[in-house]
């Protein structure tokens, strides 16, 4: 994800770089950032900071700093930049921005197609899932992609559904060895929320108790059990707040998908409020966290 000098002229300044996208500790978390900004916008057009949003998006996301983000793309070191959480998160923001009645959505819309035609490029070749907690995984990346696809590339959805059933249709049985030290992403609960976007109710309900038959029964109980936290100041160990805020958006969408008569239903919604309550309290406070929890807590509260 990150940038990789092959020269003098690589050693510069991020703002020089990514004339939009600096600023804020990493690349995806100022993409990421400015969605969380948008989409509050969106939901509180009245709130105290919505003519400061609006000013500044009309400073920043115009066509000339989005071709100064899109030539960096074009840098051959930058094949792999961001793959594929910083690719995800653009194209998340380019649909917030297209919800808006304003220009930032066709001045960002080159780069989405950037990024776009990459996954295009980079899914039939990525043999096997990458199942991580950190930002390499797939199936987070994919469900965020997805929602973006639906109304405008339906031959990306098309081969994220293919790429996704190959991956994980089979999938029984999952341990759930998790958190690991240093992850803000489930695993499983991931894989499960973008089958949840793939499936109709009752196939997705099939696949998700094949897929954790022991959930009525409260196992695997690190699903349920919110991750400790015991350094807030280091950035990696801060991610686990991130986990226990991405783990509530997670359980809430599969248990809106399972319906109510489900027995794992209201065990998801218990644990997706403990979940929240273990973190939200501390999205601000250090900036290992703060420069990027309230994004996870916007999509855990929604």
């Amino acid at each position: 994800m990150d940038l990789v000098l092959a020269g003098p002229e690589d050693a510069r300044e991020p703002a020089d770089h990514h004339p939009i996208f600096h600023g804020s500790f990493d690349w995806h978390s100022c993409v990421h950032g400015w969605w969380q900004v948008l989409r509050l916008l969106r939901l509180y057009p009245t709130m105290a900071q919505a003519a400061a949003i609006r000013a500044r998006a009309d400073e920043m996301l115009v066509p000339d700093k989005v071709a100064g983000e899109r030539a960096f793309l074009a840098r051959p070191t930058a094949s792999g930049f961001e793959r594929p959480y910083g690719w995800a998160w653009l194209l998340a923001l380019h649909g917030e921005a297209a919800q808006h009645d304003a220009p930032w959505a066709a001045a960002l819309e080159p780069l989405a197609l950037a990024f776009a035609a990459r996954f295009h490029a980079f899914l039939p070749r990525l043999t096997y899932p990458l199942r991580v907690g950190t930002h390499f995984n797939i199936a987070f990346a994919l469900t965020l992609t997805l929602e973006w696809a639906q109304d405008r590339d339906p031959a990306l959805v098309a081969l994220i559904h293919d790429r996704a059933l190959d991956w994980f249709g089979q999938d029984r049985a999952c341990q759930a060895w998790e958190p690991g030290g240093d992850e803000f992403l489930s695993p499983a609960l991931c894989e499960a929320l973008l089958m949840s976007r793939l499936l109709e109710p009752q196939p997705f309900a099939d696949w998700f108790h094949a897929f954790l038959p022991h959930l009525a029964a409260g196992e695997p109980a690190t699903l349920f059990t919110p991750a400790t936290v015991s350094d807030r100041s280091d950035g990696k160990i801060a991610h686990l707040d991130g986990l226990n805020l991405s783990r509530a958006w997670c359980w809430r969408a599969i248990a809106a998908k399972l319906g109510q008569g489900d027995p794992v239903t209201p065990l998801a919604h218990d644990a997706a409020n403990r979940h929240i309550a273990a973190s939200l309290p501390h999205v601000a406070g250090d900036y290992m966290g703060e420069h990027w929890l309230a994004t996870f807590a916007l999509l855990a509260l929604e």
